[in-house]
């Protein structure tokens, strides 16, 4: 999960080219931070614009649950056990790719077990606002991941967009619009 910095043509291009670099490094082999240490060296070169992409990237070994992932100054993860309710995962994370060369990337493990989900967004969500200019923020957001427990993944995200909030008098919905 990635999202560039900056708007219009410039960051859509910046954005296919960090996601090729990404899957093609990626492709090769190694760990997650290895494959945005190359990926930031290679994006540092020439990016006069100075535009960056946050990146919440994950190796998962299906057989086992195991994973390690990097986080590149995105945001936290939410993750449900099974039976449980959607949290995010706090931890320090590194800065984003492309903002400085010779950057070194933190990973982290973790593990998936049966009946786990794990819920990866942008900051689009929880910096959506509603018709009042009300941030939509991460509470309301696991609000929504937690209104059923047992929702497949499009019926989660659906959730997430259609989540309304409730004042005394009135209630009104938020709309969650792609960048």
């Amino acid at each position: 999960m990635a999202d560039v910095s900056g708007k219009g043509v410039p960051a859509a291009l910046f954005m296919v080219i960090a996601k090729t670099l990404i899957k093609n490094r990626a492709q090769m082999g190694g760990k997650p931070a290895e494959v945005l240490q190359f990926v930031n060296e290679q994006l540092c070169e020439g990016n006069d614009a100075e535009l960056f992409v946050t990146v919440w990237f994950a190796i998962l070994e299906i057989s086992t649950g195991k994973g390690i992932a990097a986080n590149a100054g995105h945001e936290h993860p939410a993750i449900r056990r099974a039976g449980g309710k959607f949290e995010l995962v706090i931890y320090r994370h590194s800065p984003a790719v492309a903002t400085m060369k010779g950057m070194r990337f933190r990973e982290h493990e973790f593990e998936l077990h049966p009946g786990d989900n794990l819920f990866v967004y942008t900051d689009g969500v929880p910096e959506a606002t509603d018709a009042h200019n009300e941030l939509f923020g991460t509470e309301r957001m696991l609000e929504a991941l937690n209104e059923d427990p047992k929702a497949k993944p499009e019926e989660l995200l659906h959730s997430v967009q259609k989540i309304s909030t409730h004042s005394s008098a009135t209630r009104r919905s938020l709309t969650i619009s792609p960048r």
